[in-house]
């Protein structure tokens, strides 16, 4: 392979080093730690328009039912999302937005934004982290 890179050498990618100083934010924030399944099920339900139903959500993640559920379990513990029945039939179960899931993912994208701008005035961040870790090794 002629593109192949070496083994331990960065991989210089701005959109890489930007969702790495976003998740360090997210890290030192304190808040609760979500799967990756889970954020993105979080962020399914707030960016996609509804209604949102656990077979619609595990129709477009990949995955099953039940994955779903424990997903929706823990996404309602921390009250970022939580279960509704449709009104007009009640064995259906939505799967709706909280201000509390709101306020998170705003954070979140906060993160994002403040990463992106860190992105474009200081690039050499991959060394900078690889550095400090080597450091605290």
């Amino acid at each position: 392979m002629r593109n192949a890179r070496k083994m331990g050498a960065p991989m210089a990618d701005d959109s890489l080093s930007a969702w790495m100083r976003a998740l360090i934010a997210y890290v030192r924030s304190g808040q609760p730690d979500l799967t990756n399944r889970q954020m993105a099920l979080l962020m399914l339900v707030y960016l996609t328009p509804g209604p949102h139903t656990v077979r619609g959500l595990a129709k477009v993640l990949g995955v099953s039912k039940p994955v779903v559920t424990r997903a929706l379990n823990t996404l309602g513990a921390l009250g970022y999302l939580r279960r509704e029945r449709d009104q007009d039939d009640r064995r259906n179960v939505f799967v709706v937005r909280t201000d509390n899931g709101a306020e998170f993912l705003e954070d979140f994208r906060r993160n994002l934004r403040d990463s992106d701008r860190a992105s474009s005035a200081h690039r050499p961040i991959i060394g900078q982290a690889e550095a400090a870790y080597a450091h605290h090794r």
